[in-house]
């Protein structure tokens, strides 16, 4: 792994660590109100990254939130790869007219802005982190699918997919042993180049209320809650915003480097697909 990708990996732990054990090292309650010290300035002794419109404290609500950012783009991109690799596993292997449909849905899919798309699915589901979670997911998938389809062409009628045959192998046997385990390292790789765009995603959905409701934390509402007291407490909504960029940078640069790594550059077009 190249050093960029060491970094943004240390950095993704710290972020990861500091979430998770935010309660037990920070003295600060993420949801308890304080009117006695309503948008207080960032500062070394107390609130180190103040408070905002209800005296809550920003680090502890980004710690708070960032279990929950984090947690739901891992698991809505976990969700995306095995169903994309479900369906290109099965649209590459069998061809044909299952070929053709799967692959119009896909392409229909792929249509629209993924974003655009994301938000019409949360807003006909209850809003919530799994109605979030299900969003990402049902777009996101669309590209695994095609990537796994276009690997699995590649091997279809490779010397080990013959000998499997040759030994009386059946087809779903073939296909979920011995070509789905030569996917799997390359839909892990393409899921950790997608996951700072679904950070960005989740914190998108969450900014217009479709995310995780209040009195919950996430980035996405944190930036919404403090939109309008940008000019009076510009903290309550910038250190959020910069949670969500140097989140979403790190696993860039991890993704960069898996895929450099074992995939050359030719993976990381696939980047900008949701």
């Amino acid at each position: 792994m190249t050093a960029k990708g060491k970094v943004g990996a240390f950095i993704l732990a710290a972020i990861f660590l500091l979430s998770v054990l935010a309660p037990a090292i920070y003295p600060y309650n993420p949801h308890e109100i304080n009117l006695d010290a309503l948008k207080q300035a960032p500062g070394l002794h107390g609130h180190i990254m103040g408070t905002d419109q209800e005296g809550r404290d920003i680090l502890s609500r980004l710690l708070e939130g960032g279990k929950i950012s984090i947690g739901v783009s891992i698991l809505a991109a976990f969700f995306a790869m095995v169903l994309g690799l479900t369906v290109g596993l099965v649209s590459g292997y069998y061809g044909g007219r299952v070929d053709s449909f799967l692959m119009a849905v896909v392409d229909l899919i792929l249509a629209f802005p993924s974003l655009l798309l994301a938000i019409g699915v949360s807003v006909v589901l209850p809003p919530g982190t799994l109605t979030v979670m299900l969003a990402i997911a049902s777009v996101g998938w669309a590209s695994f699918a095609r990537l796994t389809r276009g690997y699995v062409l590649t091997m279809r009628d490779a010397p080990f997919i013959e000998a499997a045959k040759a030994i009386g192998c059946s087809g779903p046997r073939i296909v979920w042993a011995h070509i789905m385990p030569q996917c799997i390292p390359l839909a892990l790789t393409l899921m950790t180049l997608k996951l700072g765009g679904y950070i960005i995603t989740e914190a998108s959905l969450s900014f217009l209320g479709l995310g995780a409701q209040p009195p919950a934390a996430t980035w996405g509402s944190m930036i919404s809650s403090g939109m309008a007291y940008i000019g009076s407490a510009p903290w309550i909504a910038v250190f959020p915003g910069i949670a969500i960029a140097v989140t979403a940078f790190c696993f860039n640069l991890l993704g960069d480097a898996l895929s450099s790594a074992k995939y050359g550059s030719g993976l990381r077009k696939e980047k900008g697909l949701i």
